[in-house]
């Protein structure tokens, strides 16, 4: 799969992610850092990837879109230490795959995660 990292996704999710042979970008290495939510959204729209993010704003923005076939995985975790959001991240992939190649918004919390398929309205 192709993904998108916002800035607040650290390195190592990358690094996992690639691992396991998936196509990863993170915005810092494309020194976008400082790249507005609507733009990332645009860029993921452009190159067909899967938005990763701890920022909630994302949902909102797809949900207002009239794109149905972008998606986003959106981390709400109380505990945010990078080894059980690498942990959590893998589980959910194996079992959204499908939902995220046709357009959906994946909220992973600490012990579940909830699919949105689009259009959300």
């Amino acid at each position: 799969m192709k993904f998108l990292a916002d800035m607040g996704v650290a390195m190592r999710i990358v690094e996992d992610l690639r691992a396991k042979g998936h196509d990863v970008v993170h915005l810092r290495e494309e020194r976008l850092h400082k790249l507005p939510d609507h733009d990332i959204f645009k860029k993921a729209i452009r190159e067909n990837r899967t938005i990763i993010t701890f920022d909630l704003d994302f949902g909102e923005i797809i949900a207002f879109s009239d794109r149905t076939t972008i998606s986003a995985i959106i981390f709400r975790l109380r505990n945010t230490r990078t080894p059980f959001v690498i942990e959590r991240l893998n589980q959910v992939l194996s079992a959204t795959a499908n939902s995220l190649e046709k357009g959906c918004v994946v909220t992973i919390e600490d012990a579940r995660y909830r699919v949105r398929k689009l259009p959300l309205n």
